[in-house]
């Protein structure tokens, strides 16, 4: 287990977090939640830049107190409002991080800039949005970290820049020591990337379920307010009040489509999972 928090809380007036979730070797774990359900708060409580109120985060099989600064070593990370000193280039970032990272690798890191099209000399600047994109995940690779924290990393980037950064990721994970935990709004990213999906929503994990389970067995059933009333809600986890009835949501779709074929199911996924687990859509 490479990171694990436990009833982690933490309290700013009227928001509330409560989280826990874990992520394993070998895995590409996602976080979504609608803004302000409590993912930044999350990977600032992992990164030490709020301190919980209550709870446990472990990283590397030590409790976050214990992490020394070698073990820090192992951990990649981009944050969305981080950025290196605009003023620097490629080049002038070189020996700041050979200096930062005791298994900084020189030829990795020159080698990704060279393929992914960075200029060396170039301020960062000047960069475009997807240039620095892939640049900040280039130096979080550099140094052979076996963790990578990615917040919100294809923010803002074209389908082409994005596809390039995801091929970077999948790059990094062919060594099965390593994992990334990853939040984004393009659930098409996560779908493609991830292992398992956490979805928090009011500070709160509201569902963790394996990728592939979430793609293949959840559904959402369009009803008229008469055929929700006849409706076995056994299987319906959320429930969001349309015009026309009611949208409910299912992690057994097979269940409906076999006893209920007059109504409306269309395959879920990851936006679905977000519309109806959040604010106004719960069950």
């Amino acid at each position: 287990m490479l990171l694990k928090l436990e009833n982690v809380k933490k309290n700013y007036g009227s928001f509330s977090l409560d989280c826990s979730l874990e992520v394993k070797a070998g895995q590409v774990t996602g976080l979504v939640g609608r803004n302000g359900a409590g993912k930044s708060t999350t990977f600032k409580s992992i990164l030490g830049l709020v301190y919980p109120d209550s709870g446990e985060i472990e990283m590397f099989g030590k409790k976050l107190f214990d992490v020394t600064p070698a073990d820090k070593e192992q951990l990649g990370v981009v944050l969305t409002e981080a950025n290196a000193c605009e003023m620097f280039n490629a080049k002038d970032m070189l020996p700041i991080l050979k200096a930062m990272y005791k298994h900084f690798s020189e030829q990795e890191y020159l080698g990704k800039c060279k393929q992914y099209d960075i200029p060396m000399d170039k301020p960062l600047k000047e960069f475009s949005t997807g240039m620095k994109a892939k640049f900040k995940i280039i130096m979080a690779l550099s140094h052979d970290a076996k963790l990578l924290i990615l917040d919100e990393p294809t923010a803002g980037l074209d389908v082409v820049m994005r596809t390039e950064l995801l091929d970077m990721l999948r790059d990094y994970m062919e060594d099965e020591e390593r994992a990334i935990l990853i939040s984004s709004h393009i659930s098409t990213d996560l779908e493609g990337l991830c292992d398992d999906i956490y979805m928090i929503s009011d500070g709160k994990i509201v569902i963790h379920e394996e990728t592939d389970v979430l793609l293949s067995e959840y559904g959402v059933l369009k009803v008229t307010e008469e055929q929700y009333e006849g409706l076995e809600k056994e299987y319906i986890i959320a429930t969001k009040k349309e015009k026309f009835g009611y949208l409910c949501m299912t992690n057994r779709k097979d269940f409906y489509q076999e006893n209920y074929p007059q109504v409306a199911i269309e395959k879920g996924n990851i936006d679905d999972l977000i519309l109806m687990m959040g604010k106004g859509g719960r069950k």
